[in-house]
């Protein structure tokens, strides 16, 4: 059953920065960038790496295991991981790229609402 739940009021969270949420059983990343609000799994979908302790560019969040690289705003890959050569192509054979799980988000006065 989906499920609109208040997570935050506008305010809380500074511009470009972002925290992990637990929301019914879901690690959640909220992350701030400029006047809009971006929610997806924390977990990297590569090696499950905490997200929220990783590095935020913009729309772009930086996993601080192996450096994949993931666009808040569809989950899209950016990058797989920053590893290059043979190592690269044998980490896409075993764990191929897959998007990051997303969030709807609603701002409903002060709140700020996430869709579970």
């Amino acid at each position: 059953m989906i499920s609109l739940v208040e997570v935050s009021k506008i305010g809380e969270l500074e511009d470009e920065t972002m925290k992990k949420l637990s929301i019914g059983g879901h690690d959640i990343l909220l992350a701030r960038v400029g006047d809009r609000y971006y929610a997806t799994a924390n977990s990297c979908p590569h090696m499950g790496g905490n997200l929220s302790q990783g590095k935020l560019e913009g729309t772009i969040v930086t996993c601080p295991v192996h450096g994949s690289q993931f666009d808040l705003t569809n989950g899209q890959v950016i990058r797989w991981t920053d590893w290059t050569g043979l190592l690269a192509a044998v980490s896409k054979i075993v764990r191929s790229p897959r998007p990051l799980r997303t969030y709807k988000v609603q701002v409903e006065g002060d709140k700020i609402m996430v869709e579970v």
